[in-house]
C-alpha cells in the first residue's frame, strides 16, 4: 500500500498540486491582462517559466524555507478572497436565504435526477477533493512535519482545514456565485449572462464576483496567483516525501524531483484545462484507494489512541489550556 500511495502522491503533486494551480492562475491573470489582447495570451509558457523559477528558489531551500512562506502567504490570501466575498454578501444580504433556497432545490428537484445525478456528484466529490484533499492522505504529510508529542492533538488541529476551506470559503464562493446569476447556468437570467454556461472554474468565480465589483478580478488574481504558489510549494513536499520513500534520500534524488517538479510548472501553464484536471483527477483518485484502505486497517489503533488522548486530558496528565 505504501508503495502504491507513493507512487499516486508523486503523480498528485505533479497534476493537481502542481499542474491545476499554475494552468487556473495562468488562466486568470491573462484574463485581467486583456484577454486575448494580452501579451501572454499564446505564451503563457513565460508566466509558467517564471513561476518554475520562483517555485524552485523556494523548494530548494526544504520545509523550513516552504513554511516561512506559506505562514505569511495564505493568511494574507484567505482574508483577501474572504473580505471580498463578504462585500458581496453583505451588499446583497437579502438575497442569501433565496440563494441557499435555490441550491437546495436545485440539488433535490427531480430535475436533477434526470439530468445526470450521478455525474454531478462525481464533479462534486472531485473538486471537494481538490478543495480540501480530505481522505486523500497529504495531510499526514503535512502533519507529520510538526514537533509535537501527541500525534492525536495534531490530528485534531487538522480537522480545522476541511471546516475552514470547504464550508466557509466554498459555501461563500457558491453564495456569490449564485447570488450574482451564474447559478442558473446556462439560462437567460436577469443579468443577461448568456454566455455563462462557457465559463469553468477561475472565470467563473472571477465573473460572478466582477457583477458587484468590477475591479475584483485583478485582486482576485493576486489572491489565485498566491494561492498557486502555496498550494505548489506544499505539494511539492508531499511528492518529494514519497519520492525519497521509493529512490531513497540523497541530494541528487532530492534535486532531480524538485527539477521534474518545475517542469511540470512550465507545462501546467502551457496546456488546456481540460488536460490538466483530468490528468490532477486521476491522480488525486489514485492516492484514496491506498489511503482509505490504510485506515481502515489502523481504525482499531487510531480509536484506541483518541479515547486515550482524550481519557489522559480528563485526568490531568495532560494539561487543558482555558
Amino acid at each position: 500500500l505504501a508503495v502504491l500511495f507513493a507512487i499516486a502522491c508523486i503523480g498528485g503533486s505533479f497534476g493537481g498540486g502542481n499542474m491545476v494551480q499554475i494552468n487556473q492562475a495562468t488562466k486568470q491573470l491573462i484574463e485581467v491582462t486583456g484577454g486575448e489582447a494580452s501579451f501572454l495570451f499564446g505564451q503563457s509558457w513565460i508566466f509558467g517559466v517564471v513561476m518554475a523559477m520562483l517555485v524552485g528558489l523556494i523548494i530548494i531551500g526544504g520545509i523550513k524555507s516552504i513554511a516561512k512562506v506559506t505562514d505569511k502567504v495564505v493568511p494574507f490570501m484567505v482574508g483577501i478572497y474572504v473580505l471580498g466575498a463578504m462585500v458581496v454578501l453583505v451588499g446583497n444580504v437579502a438575497e442569501i436565504p433565496s440563494a441557499f433556497a435555490l441550491i437546495i432545490s436545485s440539488a433535490f428537484s427531480p430535475e436533477a435526477a434526470y439530468g445526470g445525478l450521478i455525474g454531478v456528484l462525481i464533479v462534486g466529490f472531485q473538486r471537494a477533493a481538490f478543495s480540501n484533499e480530505a481522505g486523500i492522505g497529504s495531510a499526514s504529510i503535512a502533519h507529520s512535519a510538526a514537533k509535537t508529542n501527541e500525534p492525536v492533538s495534531e490530528g485534531v488541529v487538522a480537522l480545522l482545514e476541511p471546516f475552514i476551506d470547504t464550508v466557509v470559503i466554498c459555501t461563500m464562493t457558491a453564495l456569490v456565485i449564485v447570488i450574482s446569476g451564474y447559478g442558473e447556468m446556462g439560462q437567460d437570467v436577469a443579468l443577461g449572462l448568456a454566455q455563462a454556461k462557457d465559463l469553468q472554474a477561475i472565470e467563473l468565480t472571477s465573473s460572478a464576483f466582477a457583477q458587484t465589483m468590477s475591479w475584483f478580478p485583478v485582486v482576485l488574481s493576486v489572491a489565485v496567483i498566491l494561492f498557486a504558489l502555496s498550494t505548489m510549494i506544499s505539494w511539492s513536499y508531499y511528492g518529494l516525501k514519497s519520492w525519497t520513500f521509493l529512490f531513497g534520500e540523497s541530494r541528487a534524488s532530492d534535486l532531480t524531483y524538485k527539477a521534474i517538479f518545475c517542469l511540470f510548472v512550465i507545462l501546467g501553464s502551457a496546456i488546456s484545462a481540460q488536460s490538466v484536471f483530468d490528468f490532477g483527477d486521476a491522480m488525486i483518485f489514485a492516492m484514496c484507494f491506498p489511503n482509505v484502505l490504510g485506515l481502515y486497517f489502523l481504525m482499531r489503533e487510531v480509536k484506541e489512541d483518541v479515547a486515550d488522548y482524550f481519557r489522559r486530558i480528563k485526568s490531568g496528565e495532560i494539561k487543558r489550556y482555558e
